[in-house]
C-alpha cells in the first residue's frame, strides 16, 4: 500500500435516531390521496418510500412504495400500483422531485378517465399518513485519510451507513452521498467518488451495502 495522503478536511462520521410520526391526515379515495400528497410535508413521502429500508435493514431491499401498496391492494388499483411502484427512486435527488413524479403518475391514471376517484377504503384501511422524524447525532468517529476512513466503515452502525448514504443524498438535497463528497473534494479523488456515487444502494441491503463500499476502497487503496 502506497502513502496515504492526508485528506483537506477530516470526515466526521455521524449516527442518527429515527421516529415515526402520525401525521393525523388520512385518505379514503385516491382523490384525497393526491390533494394530501401535495401538501404533507416532504418528511411524509420520505416516509412512504423509504420506511422498509429504514426497518428491515438486514433483508432484500426493494423497498415497497407505500402508496403503491395502498392504491394496489386497498382500493384495488392494480395498474396504477404497478405505474407507482415502478418509480425509481435512486433517480431522484429531492423529495419535491419525487413528490411530483408521484404526483403526476396518480393525475395521469385519473385523466384516462377510469372510476378509480369513485373507489372507497373500507373503514380501518384509510391511507394514514406518517412522517420520519430523524435525530442526527455525531459520533466519535473522525477519519483523516481513506485508510482511515475503511476502517471506521467496518465498524460503523448500519444507522450511520443509512444516514450518510440515504439521508443526505434525498432528505438533505445533496446531489451524492456523503461519502462521495469527501472523497472527491477533501481526498481528491473524482474516480473513487464516481465509483461509490454509482453504487444503487436501493439494490442491497446496508450489510451488503457496506461491504461494497469497504471492497471499492481497498481495491483503490492496494493499487496505489
Amino acid at each position: 500500500m502506497a502513502l496515504i495522503l492526508k485528506a483537506k478536511e477530516p470526515f466526521r462520521f455521524y449516527t442518527r435516531l429515527h421516529l415515526s410520526e402520525l401525521t393525523g391526515l388520512r385518505a379514503t379515495t385516491l382523490d384525497q390521496l393526491v390533494k394530501l400528497i401535495k401538501d404533507v410535508p416532504g418528511s411524509c413521502i420520505y416516509h412512504h418510500t423509504h420506511r422498509f429500508l429504514q426497518q428491515h435493514q438486514f433483508f432484500s431491499p426493494e423497498p415497497p412504495n407505500d402508496f403503491a401498496y395502498w392504491v394496489s391492494e386497498i382500493l384495488g388499483e392494480k395498474e396504477l400500483g404497478e405505474r407507482l411502484a415502478s418509480i425509481d427512486i435512486m433517480q431522484f435527488a429531492k423529495i419535491h422531485d419525487l413528490r411530483e413524479r408521484i404526483i403526476s403518475v396518480i393525475e395521469e391514471y385519473l385523466k384516462e378517465g377510469r372510476f378509480a376517484q369513485l373507489k372507497f377504503a373500507r373503514e380501518g384501511e384509510e391511507f394514514y399518513f406518517i412522517k420520519s422524524v430523524s435525530f442526527v447525532i455525531p459520533t466519535n468517529h473522525v477519519a483523516d485519510n481513506l485508510a482511515d476512513f475503511v476502517e471506521i466503515i467496518k465498524k460503523i452502525t448500519f444507522d450511520s451507513i443509512y444516514f450518510h448514504i440515504f439521508e443526505a443524498r434525498l432528505r438533505l438535497e445533496k446531489k451524492a452521498n456523503d461519502f462521495s463528497n469527501w472523497i472527491e473534494n477533501s481526498v481528491g479523488n473524482k474516480e473513487l467518488a464516481d465509483e461509490l456515487a454509482a453504487l444503487d444502494p436501493y439494490t442491497r441491503t446496508l450489510d451488503d451495502l457496506r461491504s461494497a463500499i469497504i471492497s471499492i476502497i481497498n481495491k483503490k487503496l492496494f493499487e496505489q
